[in-house]
């Protein structure tokens, strides 16, 4: 198959596009630079010019596919609503230049779309009201296509996606108990994120673009909710720092743009995603993976 990814050159989409090519898939990566291109071409893999706002590249890249998996994002959270309305109107693009085709679209969403504080599944719909609330539009539009003529279905990620190069939530944290000489969680820290390593998130994507039914939603959720506390324990004892508790009102002063998200109580399970696709995570939990040298190396 050959298969159109965006995000190919990221922390995720990287490991997307080595899990399709391990596969025996062809892949045409998005590139907005002339490094992304270069190294798309270092992996064997044709690069496709263009961005997220370029439409006219999105169409043309889907069109040229029989494929498609989304997994770029603008990961500026404080212009978080915006990138949202960029992200639904690049699915809506993918979507219509595939609509009527039977071809797969596999896009990105998180776990936290759902309501906080009890386990999340995948038979539940997205809140709009939700955490990541700008996230649910483009849900939305994708799964709209299975009635279209699209095999469209969503992978929520979690809050945590980890392994080799990471630089999400959890090293912004390493970053940030640095700058502060503390490592600190909100509350009793008892607030759960569930996680997942970025390989077994790329073997998921590849079943759902292999294998998902039109209209499914899938979770990359391996650990379905480690407590905040425990992340920050591991940071203290690495950097060799006091682990403090923060005030919810402390939280936005202390962690920034971070605290809102450091403070929500959202684990999420993925059995039925296991056993609609037999997906098995088999790479290190987050607590493990997080207690090694490659973290705070800098």
């Amino acid at each position: 198959m050959r298969v159109f990814v965006t995000g190919a050159t990221g922390f995720i989409g990287s490991a997307i596009v080595q899990e399709l090519i391990n596969a025996g898939h062809q892949v045409l990566g998005l590139a907005r630079s002339d490094a992304a291109a270069d190294a798309l071409a270092q992996l064997g893999v044709e690069a496709h010019r263009g961005a997220l706002d370029n439409l006219d590249s999105l169409k043309l890249g889907a069109t040229m596919s029989d494929g498609v998996i989304h997994t770029a994002f603008i990961h500026d959270f404080s212009n978080y609503a915006a990138n949202g309305e960029t992200d639904k109107r690049a699915v809506e693009t993918l979507s219509a230049a595939l609509a009527g085709s039977g071809r797969p679209l596999v896009i990105t969403s998180g776990t936290a779309v759902l309501p906080l504080g009890r386990l999340g599944t995948e038979d539940e719909e997205a809140d709009p009201n939700s955490t990541a609330a700008p996230r649910v539009a483009s849900e939305k539009v994708a799964l709209s296509m299975a009635s279209q003529g699209v095999r469209a279905s969503v992978v929520r990620l979690p809050p945590s996606v980890h392994g080799d190069g990471d630089h999400g939530f959890v090293p912004a944290l390493i970053a940030i108990a640095r700058s502060k000489g503390v490592s600190a969680y909100v509350g009793d820290g008892l607030n759960r994120w569930p996680a997942v390593h970025r390989l077994d998130a790329a073997h998921l994507f590849r079943l759902a673009l292999e294998k998902g039914e039109a209209g499914a939603r899938f979770h990359g959720v391996a650990d379905e909710g480690v407590p905040v506390k425990q992340i920050a324990e591991v940071i203290g004892r690495r950097l060799r720092v006091p682990v403090v508790a923060k005030s919810p009102e402390e939280a936005t002063d202390h962690f920034g743009w971070l605290g809102h998200f450091l403070s929500v109580d959202c684990p999420a399970s993925s059995a039925l995603t296991q056993e609609r696709l037999g997906w098995r995570p088999r790479q290190p939990a987050l607590i493990p993976d997080l207690d090694r040298a490659h973290y705070f190396d800098s």
